[in-house]
């Protein structure tokens, strides 16, 4: 006998998905409306403006894709097109010539820091929509609620 899905949780998944898509849209249309950046270039901007130059400070690209959760190649394309537009620089690894480190550039950081408030008005507006909805509501208080750290 085939096991049947639970509806609830089939009905909370169907939510969250809802809740994301509706997020990344309005993110999405603000950053490229004012900075010409998509949701994941920004996402990988910011993820690689928090490296250091500490033991374990910067992202091998496997690191990176699983941060920004994307595939290694999907990276790597995202990585080249912000590089060609002068946005990161990549070099090796001076423990490890095999390694390649990625960079944010002078250029990168100001465009990272100008769409910063944007990001953040994007998502409080949709987070506040998505909230009117009885279905998303207990969602939007779960996000909310999450601690300000970002979490590896």
């Amino acid at each position: 006998m085939t096991q049947r899905p639970d509806p609830g949780l089939a009905h909370g998944w169907c939510a969250l998905s809802a809740l994301h898509g509706r997020i990344e849209a309005h993110i999405e249309r603000a950053l490229q409306t004012g900075h010409g950046l998509s949701v994941r270039e920004f996402s990988l901007l910011d993820v690689l403006s928090e490296q250091h130059d500490g033991d374990g400070g910067h992202f091998r690209m496997h690191q990176l894709a699983d941060a920004v959760v994307l595939s290694q190649s999907a990276t790597t394309r995202l990585v080249t097109r912000l590089e060609d537009r002068g946005l990161l620089r990549r070099y090796l690894c001076p423990d490890d010539r095999r390694g390649i480190y990625t960079d944010v550039t002078e250029a990168g950081h100001a465009l990272l820091d100008a769409a910063r408030p944007t990001h953040n008005a994007a998502l409080r507006e949709a987070l506040d929509a998505a909230e009117a909805r009885p279905e998303l509501a207990p969602l939007v208080a779960a996000v909310r609620s999450l601690p300000a750290e970002r979490q590896a």
